[in-house]
C-alpha cells in the first residue's frame, strides 16, 4: 500500500483585502497516489474519469501466492491481493538532497517520498527558500507504518543494521530530513495518529498559523506498506476487503465470516503457512 500527498499552507497576505489568518489556503501540492499518480492534475483526471486505482499486490513487495488465502482466519495469510501502491519508492536522487550514497540505501522510503513531494510542493507554490540563512517554514508529517525498519534487522538478526538505520527509520525524523536538507527553522513535527495521520498533521499546521506562529507551513502524510504484516493482521481482524476496495461507514461488506472452530483454523494455518 502506499500514499503520499504534501502541501504548503500560507495565511492570506493580500495587502488589498484585510482578511484574518483564519483564512488559510493551499498554495501548493506535491504527490503520489496509487496508479501511477505523480501530479494533482493527473489526481483530477483519474477522479473524473472515475478509474480504479486498485491493483494486485506488486511483486516487488511480497509473494502473494504467499501469503493470501480466500478463506478467511488462516493464521499468517491474508484474504485480500489487491490495494492501493504507489510505483517506484525505489527510485530516489538522494545527491539533490544532500544524501550520501552511503546512507541513501537505509533510508525509509517513507522518508523519501516526503523529501519528494515536499520540494514539489514549494515549486508549486512558487516559494523562494533561503539556503544561507535558513527559511521560517513549519513541517508537519503524519506517519505510522515502519516496514522499513523491520526488514533491516530482527532480534534474532542484526547484520543489517548501520550507522545510518536509526535515522533511516525514525518517525521523528521524517520531518526532520525536510527541515535538515532544506533549511527550514520552524517546528519539525512528525505525528502517528494512525489513519488520521495526515489530517492531523494538516490541523497542526493550521492551527501554526492561525495563532500567528508563522505565515507557511508543509504539512502532509505517507504510508507505505512494504511487508505483508499488515496485511495480515489486518486480514485477521476482519478489516480488509477480499476485493481490495474501500467499504467504510457502507451498509455492506465483501469480508467474509469464518464459520470454523479456533482449533481447525490453527491446524489448518499451522500446516499451509510457509517456512
Amino acid at each position: 500500500m502506499g500514499c503520499q500527498g504534501s502541501f504548503a499552507l500560507s495565511a492570506h497576505k493580500d495587502p488589498l483585502i484585510q482578511m484574518s489568518k483564519d483564512r488559510i489556503a493551499i498554495i501548493g501540492i506535491g504527490c503520489r497516489f496509487p496508479g501511477g499518480i505523480n501530479h494533482p492534475d493527473a489526481l483530477w483526471k483519474l477522479l473524473v474519469e472515475g478509474r480504479e486505482a486498485v491493483s494486485d499486490v506488486p511483486p516487488d513487495r511480497w509473494n502473494v501466492e504467499r501469503f493470501y488465502d480466500a478463506e478467511p482466519g488462516i493464521v499468517g495469510k491474508s484474504i485480500a491481493r489487491r490495494g492501493g501502491f504507489v510505483g517506484g519508492i525505489d527510485q530516489f536522487d538522494p545527491l539533490f538532497f544532500g544524501i550520501s550514497p552511503r546512507e541513501a540505501p537505509y533510508v525509509d522510503p517513507q522518508h523519501r517520498l516526503l523529501l519528494e513531494t515536499a520540494w514539489e510542493a514549494i515549486e508549486d507554490a512558487g516559494l523562494v527558500l533561503d539556503f544561507e540563512k535558513g527559511t521560517d517554514l513549519g513541517v508537519f508529517v503524519g506517519i505510522s507504518h515502519n516496514d522499513y525498519q523491520v526488514i533491516q534487522g530482527t532480534p534474532w538478526d542484526s547484520q543489517g543494521i548501520s550507522p545510518h538505520s536509526p535515522t533511516g527509520s525514525a518517525h521523528s525524523i521524517a520531518a526532520n530530513r525536510i527541515s535538515y536538507c532544506l533549511n527550514l527553522h520552524g517546528p519539525s513535527v512528525a505525528m502517528d495518529t494512525a489513519c488520521s495521520s495526515a489530517l492531523t498533521a494538516v490541523y497542526a499546521a493550521c492551527e501554526h498559523i492561525r495563532t500567528g506562529r508563522g505565515d507557511t507551513a508543509l504539512a502532509g502524510g505517507v504510508t507505505v506498506m512494504i511487508t505483508p504484516g499488515g496485511f495480515i493482521g489486518f486480514s485477521q481482524a476482519s478489516m480488509l476487503s477480499p476485493d481490495g476496495k474501500c467499504k467504510a461507514f457502507g451498509t455492506r461488506t465483501a469480508t467474509p465470516t469464518a464459520s470454523r472452530s479456533p482449533a481447525r483454523r490453527r491446524r489448518r494455518g499451522s500446516s499451509a503457512t510457509p517456512a
